[in-house]
């Protein structure tokens, strides 16, 4: 080797960074459960264009990156094809990994941290009893939105108006993200849900929701009172198997419409992809003044390994 060369290498390689990164399964405590997200770690975020090509790369319905900055953690969310301002199982994946790597610390049995997210800061709790790490966020206040019309909504995902839950309407809601918030009648309906992608891009287009969130007042078992399911569409995934941030605004708009006597259930997804997931919600305030919305949830690490860009 040449000096010449050795001197391109030396710059080449100090030029190079590397990054942390875990798979990890939320809103379950089994591995290959839940939802999985990749949580990349370094001193530093890396570029937004890198943070883009990276969750391409990872092909995970969203993946997060966290840096640790002073007393608090800083996260950004994406997907596959776009950045995402909140997001429920990255959270939860994001402080479960922070929590391996020792960025964050308990202090007692009941620990609160701040996440610092890109449209601002979002509250965490970590609690731990016995074996079982227990991960709360706490969403933004709900926003309800557009009112949709039924008959242009339900064909775009294979559905007839006698699948929509009686008494009920569809509507974007938001605790961070704008959703659309389809309750429907019964499992039966759930489970012949079929997206129409071109229609439905279409759609999500012209009235600027992220995503749809379809859910029924069953659980897919016992332990459940709700069970809902989330399409995408390419680039991101065909279905989310747990998807946190909608479950939010399903409990929100549950709550604001007496659909729910008791603000706290226990809500599933998940389970008819072979992935099942479960969290505990919890919304906090009355149906005419939602404070926030609580969701909560274990997780465990299935992958860990090194990126280097």
């Amino acid at each position: 080797m040449t000096l010449g060369q050795a001197s391109t290498l030396s710059v080449y390689s100090l030029s190079m960074k590397s990054f942390e990164f875990r798979l990890i399964d939320a809103f379950t405590s089994q591995r290959f459960h839940g939802n999985p997200c990749a949580v990349v770690i370094g001193s530093e975020l890396p570029s937004p264009d890198d943070m883009l090509k990276i969750a391409k790369e990872m092909n995970q319905s969203e993946t997060a990156f966290v840096v640790k900055e002073n007393d608090h953690l800083r996260a950004r969310y994406f997907t596959p094809e776009r950045e995402i301002p909140l997001a429920g199982h990255p959270t939860i994946a994001t402080v479960y990994a922070a929590l391996e790597l020792g960025l964050i610390s308990l202090t007692r049995q009941k620990t609160s941290i701040t996440l610092e997210l890109k449209d601002g800061p979002i509250k965490v709790e970590v609690e731990k009893n016995h074996e079982k790490t227990l991960i709360r966020m706490f969403q933004r206040k709900p926003q309800f939105l557009d009112v949709h019309d039924p008959q242009k909504v339900l064909p775009l995902f294979g559905l007839e108006p006698s699948d929509l839950l009686s008494g009920s309407q569809i509507q974007t809601v938001s605790t961070g993200t704008p959703q659309l918030m389809i309750p429907l009648s019964s499992l039966d309906s759930l489970r012949k849900m079929q997206l129409d992608v071109d229609a439905y891009k279409k759609y999500r287009n012209e009235k600027k929701f992220f995503s749809p969130h379809l859910f029924c007042l069953k659980g897919a078992t016992s332990n459940g009172q709700t069970f809902a399911r989330h399409p995408g569409a390419p680039p991101d995934t065909f279905e989310d198997s747990f998807t946190g941030s909608a479950t939010g605004g399903m409990a929100a708009y549950l709550w604001k419409y007496g659909f729910i006597k008791n603000p706290k259930f226990t809500a599933e997804q998940g389970h008819w992809m072979g992935r099942p997931g479960l969290a505990y919600v919890e919304v906090i305030g009355t149906p005419n003044a939602i404070e926030t919305v609580s969701v909560a949830g274990e997780a465990v690490t299935v992958v860990s390994g090194t990126i280097t860009l």
